[in-house]
């Protein structure tokens, strides 16, 4: 144990240190990423079995000042009302495969005066140019409506400025528009009549799981690669280490018969090439010396 006794060093201390930190986050955003794939299944399945149902009218699913059940995310619902061209909102910074456009979400009013905002569609367009009046009128007069339900964003996104916004709230756009509305929103699937111009359907959900397991494994295997580099490295200087402590080689003693005469030449030519450079540097000093006092009695007799 002795030999292991390095790693209570300050410097391989901070070293493991690092390490259980690096560890420890990496199995968390592991399983931060599995909770994910977990809640992607979950809801993939939620979508699967709405699919299946036949549609339902908007009352029985929705209401005034109420959020959208997570059971009903995207499930059909029917509504019959009139919409209200007027108070079109705009959704910006929509866009599909590198193009920008727009979504139209407008308020159908139906008989008891609550509106269901109904997202027709998208429409390409630059984002910051298009308003209300830019966008084809949906059809006039008393019109039932089939759509997906959507449960309402959140954040600062969903503020509702000059009749456009970045993301649907039913209660941002209700109130921006004094209007009571149902809690959330439908994505529309079809309509009585025909618009002026046809808007391209809302993107459906992808049913599929996602990356989050490939990313999950990958934490995994980034915090147990910094455990098994942080082994390797201290089994190297454990190993180091240990050759250190091997005795070192006997010194030659030039004055002793050595045990070899190959290494015993080798000693007494290499001691020779000294002698020699040492002699030749001394006659070169005694030169240069004898030349300055020569220069020196030169300059005065003149």
């Amino acid at each position: 144990m002795r030999s292991l006794r390095f790693l209570l060093s300050r410097r391989w201390l901070a070293f493991a240190l690092i390490v259980v930190l690096l560890g420890y986050g990496a199995w968390r955003l592991g399983e931060w990423q599995f909770s994910r794939l977990a809640d992607r299944k979950d809801s993939n399945a939620v979508v699967r079995a709405n699919e299946h149902k036949d549609p339902a009218p908007v009352a029985d699913v929705l209401a005034p000042g109420q959020q959208v059940d997570d059971d009903h995310e995207w499930r059909l619902v029917t509504a019959t009302g009139t919409y209200a061209t007027a108070d079109t909102v705009i959704v910006r910074y929509r866009t599909r495969e590198g193009a920008s456009g727009i979504d139209v979400v407008v308020p159908l009013v139906t008989g008891d005066g609550t509106a269901l905002l109904v997202d027709r569609g998208w429409m390409a367009t630059d984002n910051q140019g298009a308003g209300p009046a830019d966008v084809p009128d949906p059809p006039a007069g008393r019109v039932t409506v089939e759509g997906w339900v959507r449960a309402d964003a959140e954040g600062d996104s969903t503020v509702v400025h000059d009749g456009s916004t970045r993301a649907i709230s039913s209660e941002r756009i209700g109130a921006a528009l004094g209007r009571t509305v149902y809690g959330g929103f439908v994505v529309l699937r079809a309509e009585d009549g025909q618009p002026a111009a046809a808007l391209e359907p809302v993107e459906l959900p992808e049913l599929d799981n996602g990356p989050h397991f490939f990313y999950g494994l990958q934490w995994w295997f980034f915090g147990i690669l910094s455990v098994a580099g942080f082994l390797y490295l201290a089994f190297d200087e454990w190993r180091s280490r240990q050759r250190g402590e091997d005795p070192a080689p006997a010194k030659v003693d030039v004055a002793a018969p050595a045990p070899d005469g190959a290494v015993a030449d080798r000693v007494r030519r290499r001691s020779a090439r000294n002698a020699r450079k040492q002699a030749v540097r001394a006659a070169y000093e005694r030169a240069w010396e004898e030349e300055r006092r020569q220069r020196d009695r030169g300059a005065s007799s003149r």
